[in-house]
């Protein structure tokens, strides 16, 4: 997977921006949510690791 590879759907987070706050929304703004979202997931799977699982669960996004 690439590292800069986009994990949120773009056309979703627009629309609920467009409907929740009547405003649009730039491109940039899905690379910081996928950004983000890939920090807290290294963090998820880091703290799966430690404690010795093979599953990355609820409780690792603390």
């Amino acid at each position: 997977m690439a590292e800069n590879e986009t994990l949120v759907i773009a056309s979703k987070v627009k629309a609920y921006i467009k409907k929740s706050g009547d405003l649009k929304c730039s491109a940039a703004v899905i690379d910081v949510l996928s950004e983000r979202i890939r920090g807290l997931c290294n963090a998820a799977i880091e703290k799966a690791k430690a404690d010795k699982r093979k599953t990355v669960q609820e409780k690792d996004f603390q």
